[in-house]
């Protein structure tokens, strides 16, 4: 094959993963709104109804928003296998759609709830198709790459929703969201089915026409991948066969797999990383930083964004393990400078000359947890789960990791009046910590490796196999 075609066929993958993405970036887009709403909301010139809300009815806002993701979990994994990753993928720019309308139509605090509930379950459905799709459209060499857009896709996602809070209105916001769920519905359209998909469904003709397309109409290449694939759907398992919650310690290797997913992705949230971007605007004016909270928010989000370009970048150079190191140990210490400074502050000591110190720490952390635990964990998650049972494990990680988002967003103003801001950070590190251990001790390096064979030494075959090669090595006398 020539290095131009090799080149095109990576820009169609390219092209597929930031389609998808762009359900992200409208997922994104949710997520930032709630910041930069607070205040207006909480403003006696309130958008929403004639009364300023509560401190109650905000913290309410933000924690159902990270709970309602575990009620897509139920029906996303059955919908994906009967109708196919592209169908269940364009149906996001549904409940995304109408949170944003019924944003826009809301004349109450129910309504906004309601709201808020459709935006949850719209990015429950982004986080558990993407890196399904994504992980079975890519080749081995690219896989780490096009995975890594996830997070850099709701970064941007992110971003816009902090800079469209600082310059827009409620309604315009709202509007503005609701446009971007039919982009994402209009250009995805035109992307492929998967291709593992359609082959397990015995579409072999379909099958072929997607990795025509994907790969740039190299025959030989895809008549080859076909046969690679084929493979895999054989030694598979029963595709048909109903995956029940037992077969996710049926073995060694499935049950590690689900270990390591059901890990990272509830380390994510135990980095704080919800509670950061969710109260943003407030942790800075907690900590009395010099800058305009809504600007040091969006100073933020631009760290963020960076960090994920980053980890796009270096995933494939650095690795996964190296880098969720990286990251736990640097938001460990970030928190740890943060809960030192509004201890001090607590304590009465005169932080004025360093009230820039949040800023610059947080942005850190923010550029830290992007270039590891945020992609590398929906990258490595598809990575280390048998075909079979993918669907069933990523949705129970998934559900752990958002139900646990829900306890730190909730619980997060709680916990703040009975052990203080500082004290928060200070467990916050500590979690870092925990996944910063089980990394080192559990997860195996994923970069340019076939799934098969990572699946292999997660149930203990190669390393078995290299032992016995080593001894026999060790055996021949000089």
């Amino acid at each position: 094959m020539s290095k131009a075609s090799a080149n095109s066929r990576k820009w169609r993958q390219y092209a597929t993963a930031i389609t998808i993405n762009l359900s992200a970036v409208a997922a994104g887009l949710s997520i930032g709104w709630t910041s930069p709403m607070i205040g207006p909301l909480q403003d006696p010139n309130t958008p929403l109804g004639t009364e300023p809300m509560t401190q109650d009815q905000i913290s309410w806002l933000t924690a159902i928003f990270c709970v309602a993701p575990v009620f897509a979990l139920p029906f996303s994994n059955p919908l994906a296998e009967k109708y196919g990753r592209k169908i269940f993928a364009s149906s996001i720019s549904i409940p995304l759609g109408f949170s944003w309308l019924l944003t826009l139509l809301a004349k109450d605090f129910a309504c906004l709830v309601i709201a808020r509930i459709l935006a949850g379950v719209g990015l429950g459905m982004v986080v558990f198709i993407v890196p399904i799709y994504v992980a079975e459209i890519s080749s081995d060499e690219v896989r780490g790459v096009l995975g890594s857009f996830l997070m850099f896709a709701l970064n941007i996602g992110i971003l816009l929703g902090f800079i469209f809070g600082a310059a827009m209105s409620y309604q315009m916001f709202a509007i503005s969201g609701l446009i971007l769920a039919i982009l994402f519905v209009s250009g995805f359209a035109f992307m492929p089915e998967s291709p593992i998909y359609l082959l397990r469904k015995n579409c072999h003709d379909q099958a072929t026409r997607s990795l025509m397309w994907i790969w740039n109409n190299d025959k030989t290449t895809v008549d080859s991948e076909i046969m690679r694939l084929q493979e895999i759907v054989k030694d598979g398992v029963n595709f048909d066969k109903k995956v029940r919650f037992k077969d996710l310690w049926r073995d060694r290797g499935t049950f590690r797999g689900f270990l390591i997913a059901s890990a990272l992705l509830s380390g994510q949230q135990t980095s704080g990383i919800a509670v950061v971007f969710m109260y943003t605007v407030t942790i800075f004016r907690l900590a009395g930083s010099s800058l305009d909270p809504d600007s040091a928010a969006i100073i933020l989000a631009v760290m963020q964004v960076f960090g994920s370009f980053l980890s796009t970048m270096t995933i494939e150079r650095a690795g996964r393990r190296l880098l969720l190191l990286i990251s736990c140990l640097g938001m460990a210490i970030s928190h740890c400078l943060l809960g030192l400074f509004l201890l001090l502050q607590h304590l009465e000591y005169d932080v004025k000359s360093i009230n820039w110190f949040p800023v610059v720490v947080l942005s850190f952390y923010t550029i830290l947890y992007c270039i590891g635990i945020g992609p590398v964990a929906y990258v490595v998650t598809p990575e280390v789960l048998s075909p079979d049972v993918s669907g069933l494990a990523s949705s129970v990680a998934v559900a752990f990791m958002w139900i646990i988002s829900f306890i730190i967003v909730k619980g997060f103003p709680l916990a703040n009046d009975v052990i203080e801001n500082y004290g928060c950070f200070f467990v916050l590190a500590s979690c870092c910590l925990c996944t910063f251990v089980f990394t080192y001790f559990v997860v195996p390096e994923t970069k340019g490796r076939s799934i098969e064979s990572i699946l292999k030494e997660l149930g203990g075959e190669e390393i078995e196999t290299r032992k016995i090669h080593e001894n026999k090595k060790c055996s021949v006398k000089p």
